[in-house]
């Protein structure tokens, strides 16, 4: 009895964390047991999506699935987005992965590898109906069409494979405080153009409240301020294509856009980017003292508050939005107010509406160490549907990714435009440049005497010099990319001659072969030899009309065509 009584106070910790470690063990197999039984199909489902009603309505679509289904149970797992990469690859390459994961907050390069290694390509389902469509006008249309941008939100080009199925589409607007704004300016509708707007902000910065305080016309941070800045502002930059878009992709990219500058076709005092800081420093004033050092929350909080009338976020904050002022104040929503082609200040830059892509988004893969991959497509199948996904997206207050859905009301001015200018300023070379940039840029917001002129003659001539080894760093990567691309087209053509003569296997490969060759081997190093010539003896062509030279013939056909709407 005495040695036992001696064994337990020498080991009595080790006991008790044996009992504990026990106690777990068969506590997690008991919970196991219970939500999957013996005969049940159990999938995971994982993402960083942690807003309301997310998960929600995911339960409800796996609630809704096994109706049909009795022996799956769905369970899902909702990780934190500023650990979720971290997560995702740890899970993903110890071989403990969900079935079901969406795909993100990872380096684009790290995720291609792991799409290549990791996950079912979806490719084969595609161009075959949704079997769970066939009771509504997609019952015979394949599945990429039944979405909203062809299921382009799905496709990796590098692998030429549909990896994910997107579950959402995303867009950004203005929210305004629609019983705020009818008391001060006694208007009904929203601002539709940049003047009307600009007049209203105006008169509202000169008005206080009961407590003396001045009203707010847009609410300002690190997070509103930046979206402000690239969908309204960066619109006035669509005109710089005419000058840097030297491979005529119909975009400029930071590349050419230092090339323009070095070679001397564009200056940072060209009228385009004039405007656009011109507009920054407009709206700028428009915010509230200090934004530039305050949170998103600490934005959202003052309009919240009554005392801001505009702010601008997604489709992902509208719901919440709605939530906070219920009872309190209605929630308008509307788009940018872009200038029209009058207006005194920007008409000269501005060409149209403001081109916006749909953003589908919400993406799903399904993973290789699926122990039933067939049943975790289905179920993407099944919230990918018209009825499903129209119901998803209404618990989670987002809009649909599927065509000829409904939207909740309060999204109904979500809707995408197609056609419109899109901003072609891009400075980000990285290193030295970007620092020096985000400096001066951040200064210009926040200090109402640090004019323009001073931003473009401080900038340019650190950009052109300095600018230049972060300009060679970005071509000598391109050219270290050229064995890994080897690498990875050799993959392509080996199943193109393995594959069974003559056969759409073997041609649908030798079609990816060419293509991914042509586009990242071949063009890739012209792109790279023209750009490098051009930045140290100047391109082929003048100032006076840069890489795009129209006769007047075509322009008058081109405006011809555009009066009848074609």
């Amino acid at each position: 009895m005495k040695s036992i009584f001696e064994f337990l106070k020498k080991y009595h910790s080790l006991i008790i964390i044996v009992i504990v470690y026990v106690w777990a063990l068969v506590s997690v197999a008991l919970y196991r047991y219970e939500e999957a039984p013996p005969g049940t199909i159990t999938l995971r489902i994982s993402h960083w999506q942690l807003e309301s009603g997310v998960r929600d309505g995911i339960n409800e679509m796996a609630k809704e699935y096994q109706k049909t289904h009795p022996n799956v149970r769905v369970l899902q797992e909702a990780i934190p987005e500023g650990t979720y990469g971290q997560w995702l690859s740890t899970q993903i390459m110890s071989g403990t992965a969900p079935d079901i994961l969406e795909m993100g907050m990872i380096p684009y390069q790290v995720m291609l590898a792991y799409f290549n290694r990791y996950c079912y390509v979806i490719t084969p389902f595609v161009n075959k109906p949704n079997p769970y469509n066939k009771d509504n006008e997609f019952a015979k249309t394949p599945l990429r069409n039944t979405f909203k941008d062809g299921m382009a939100a799905g496709y990796v080009n590098e692998l030429q494979e549909y990896m994910m199925i997107p579950l959402s589409s995303f867009a950004i607007r203005v929210f305004y405080n629609v019983d705020l704004y009818k008391k001060l300016t006694g208007l009904n509708e929203p601002p539709k153009t940049y003047r009307e707007f600009y007049d209203i902000c105006s008169k509202v910065s000169k008005m206080t409240d009961e407590k003396g305080r001045k009203y707010i016309p847009v609410v300002g941070s690190k997070y509103h301020f930046g979206i402000w800045e690239g969908a309204l502002c960066d619109m006035m930059t669509y005109k710089i294509i005419e000058k840097a878009d030297l491979n005529r992709d119909g975009y400029v990219g930071n590349d050419e856009m230092y090339v323009a500058v070095k070679s001397g076709l564009l200056d940072f005092r060209c009228r385009p980017i004039e405007a656009k800081y011109q507009m920054v420093r407009e709206i700028a004033d428009f915010c509230q003292p200090g934004f530039t050092g305050l949170s998103r929350d600490e934005g959202v909080f003052l309009f919240a508050q009554k005392r801001a009338i505009f702010m601008t976020t997604g489709t992902w904050d509208a719901m919440s939005l709605q939530q906070q002022a219920k009872g309190n104040f209605t929630v308008g929503v509307m788009d940018f107010p872009m200038p029209t082609n009058d207006d005194p200040e920007y008409g000269d830059v501005v060409l149209g509406p403001r081109y916006e892509n749909p953003g589908l988004g919400f993406n799903y893969g399904v993973t290789r160490t699926s122990k039933n991959p067939e049943v975790a497509l289905d179920f993407l199948m099944f919230m990918a549907s018209k009825e499903n996904n129209e119901k998803l997206n209404k618990i989670i207050g987002w809009i649909p990714s599927v065509e000829n859905t409904e939207t909740d009301p309060l999204l109904k001015d979500f809707k995408p435009c197609f056609f419109g200018i899109y901003p072609n300023f891009n400075v980000w070379l990285g290193g030295e440049t970007w620092i020096k940039w985000t400096q001066l840029a951040s200064l210009y917001q926040v200090d109402p005497n640090f004019k323009f002129s001073r931003l473009a003659d401080e900038f340019e001539p650190f950009y052109k010099t300095k600018g230049y080894d972060d300009f060679m760093e970005q071509m000598k990567d391109r050219k270290r990319a050229i064995p890994s691309n080897e690498r990875f087209l050799t993959g392509f053509r080996s199943q193109a001659m393995l594959a069974p003569k003559d056969s759409d296997e073997a041609r649908t490969f030798w079609i990816k072969y060419r293509t991914q060759t042509r586009d990242r081997q071949v063009f890739q190093e012209i792109n790279v030899y023209n750009e490098i010539k051009y930045a140290d003896d100047g391109p082929p062509f003048t100032k006076d009309h840069g890489p795009y030279e129209y006769s007047k013939e075509v322009i008058e056909k081109v405006k011809e065509r555009v009066k009848k709407g074609k």
